[in-house]
């Protein structure tokens, strides 16, 4: 339609000219929506609600007195309210980009004015301070141009060449190297040792597989050789029961045979012998019986003979006594005595006989004996 004017999503439209809808502003402000302008009695012109960006490279001082180059960005836009379209409107509209270049100023001296109370230390362990405390002491001078901070970030601080921060970095630098060599030393260590944890493994690993292929070698060989065994065991076994058969039947063949010579033999031989000890205990019975006998017939011989000879000896007895000097000491009953004496001198001769004659030792004859005759004393 003609005079009817939209404005794109980031724009706000400013509609200056007539009195009607504007207030306190110099314009009206449409977003969002279109507007009808007329031609010749109202003019039309677009202010940008995009993000803008804006960079800052600025060298400060710090409390140190150190100089450092402080590098930021900064991202911002006109504030979507009215009065913040109507305050940007005013002063960026017909240079929008100037918007950026006053930003960076802007921040730029707030940097050097935050920096300035600050060491170099806590700039460097503590950006997000920093570009907290800019970003609120730049708000309220933000706002009054119309325009919002949406970040700041600082992007890089550098002190040349005065070596401060590298010095400040240098302890922290060797911690870390020096962790960095623990740690790297550590990890070959642990390298090493799962490499030589590994080789282990595959060592044992290697020596059972060689365990159970050598036991399954031994058992295979020993299947094997009993299998071979097989046939030859079996035959001795039946050689050695047949072996064994035949011994039974030989020791049984020889105890049968041993049977028939006792019975055939020495039963036979054993009664024989029997029959002649018999025989010659009764043979030798008999001929002790008869010497008995005989011993006894001699015996009573020879007393009978001697008896009849006692009168001979007593007689010879006596006549030893003639041509001898006899001295009778007690008279007639000497005499008497002597008698006596010459008679049992024989008997006694009588009885040594017949001893000698019935004992089985060699018979030895008597030993002359002089008999104690009474009280005769012979010269």
């Amino acid at each position: 339609m003609f005079g009817y004017r939209v404005p794109a999503p980031d724009e706000a439209m400013l509609i200056s000219g007539g009195k009607r809808g504007l207030g306190a502003a110099p314009f009206r402000v449409v977003t969002g929506h279109g507007a009808f302008v007329l031609p010749v009695f109202r003019k039309t012109r677009f202010l940008t609600l995009a993000m803008c960006e804006a960079e800052v490279a600025e060298t400060c001082v710090t409390k140190q007195g150190i100089a450092l180059t402080v590098r930021a960005v900064i991202a911002f836009k006109v504030g979507n309210d009215t009065e913040s379209i109507v305050n940007a409107g005013q002063r960026f509209l017909s240079d929008q980009d100037q918007m950026s270049i006053l930003t960076g100023r802007i921040f730029a001296g707030h940097l050097r004015s935050i920096i300035g109370s600050m060491t170099v230390e806590e700039i460097v362990t503590e950006r997000q301070k920093l570009a907290t405390e800019v970003l609120e002491t730049s708000k309220t001078e933000m706002g009054t141009i119309g325009l919002t901070v949406d970040s700041l970030q600082i992007q890089s601080i550098d002190d040349g060449e005065t070596g401060y921060i590298s010095a400040m970095s240098a302890p922290h630098t060797a911690a870390i190297r020096r962790q960095a060599q623990i740690a790297q030393a550590q990890a070959t260590q642990a390298s090493v040792e799962a490499e030589q944890v590994a080789a282990r493994n595959q060592a044992e690993y290697a020596r059972q597989t060689a365990v159970v292929k050598a036991q399954y070698s031994a058992e295979i060989d020993r299947a094997q050789a009993e299998a071979a065994q097989a046939g030859p065991l079996a035959q001795a076994h039946a050689q050695q029961e047949v072996l064994a058969a035949q011994t039974e039947l030989a020791q049984r063949a020889a105890e049968l045979r041993q049977q028939q010579l006792v019975a055939e033999i020495v039963r036979p031989a054993e009664a024989e012998a029997e029959r002649i000890r018999v025989l010659a205990l009764a043979d030798a019975e008999r001929m002790k019986i008869q010497a008995e006998a005989a011993a006894s017939f001699d015996r009573v011989a020879l007393d009978r003979m001697l008896i009849d000879q006692l009168p001979l000896i007593v007689k010879e007895a006596a006549g030893g006594l003639a041509g001898a000097n006899v001295n009778v000491l007690n008279g007639a009953d000497g005499l008497g005595e002597i008698a006596a004496g010459l008679v049992g001198q024989g008997l006694t001769i009588l009885d040594s006989v017949r001893q000698n004659l019935g004992s089985p030792q060699t018979r030895s004859a008597p030993q002359d004996r002089r008999p104690e005759i009474g009280q005769v004393e012979i010269e």
